[in-house]
């Protein structure tokens, strides 16, 4: 392994300690992985790609308030580390521009960026993606269900970040659109397995909150 890998994680142990939203460090250690499965097939900057998956979610604004001082230290950090500044500004347009949006994001320009947001998108499916949706919800005091809630589209990134919705909504809202989402054809068939696991669960799941199972 390369040298800088082992700094990020020490680095992300800290950045990320205080996590409990599905969001800590094994969440970035498993978007790393997902992302060299990937790229082993689809290619791109090996480099690029796995600095990248492990630091993502290190300026989220759904994990921290003060963004603009979290990509400030994320920076410093990557170049004291040894990355180039050209490598800054790919990282930086990657981590900047992977995330969700309510369905609004835009359209990714580089090969890397694609992996990097499939690679992401697949630990948000299948049972680690159900397990990490309901530890968001549990973080974040959000309920579990409620049938009076209807399941909403997003008209922009601002409707989405300020909903809260429901846990089982969510599969709705989100998680169920991301099989057809990916963006490489290595990515879509990892999540098609997934996809199905989460669709038995939400039919057991709302089986059994009717009583019916």
């Amino acid at each position: 392994m390369e040298a800088i890998y082992p700094k990020i994680i020490s680095f992300l142990e800290k950045e990320l300690c205080q996590d409990t939203s599905g969001h800590s460090l094994d969440h970035a250690l498993r978007v790393y992985q997902n992302a060299r499965m990937i790229l082993n097939v689809e290619g791109g900057n090996e480099r690029i790609i796995l600095i990248s998956a492990l630091v993502h979610d290190v300026i989220d604004p759904k994990l921290f308030k003060q963004v603009k001082k979290q990509e400030e230290k994320l920076l410093l950090f990557l170049k004291e580390s040894g990355c180039s500044q050209e490598e800054l500004d790919s990282i930086q347009y990657i981590i900047k521009n992977i995330s969700f949006k309510g369905g609004n994001s835009t359209k990714l320009t580089s090969l890397e960026a694609q992996i990097v947001q499939d690679a992401d998108r697949l630990d948000a499916i299948g049972a680690i993606g159900i397990g990490r949706t309901f530890m968001y919800g549990g973080a974040k005091g959000i309920k579990m269900y409620d049938e009076q809630l209807s399941i909403m589209d997003f008209e922009n990134e601002e409707a989405y970040r300020n909903h809260k919705g429901t846990v089982i909504n969510h599969f709705y809202e989100k998680l169920f659109k991301l099989k057809d989402l990916m963006n490489t054809p290595a990515a879509r068939k990892f999540a098609d397995k997934r996809h199905q696991f989460m669709e038995k669960f939400i039919e057991q799941f709302l089986d059994e909150w009717n009583g019916e199972s």
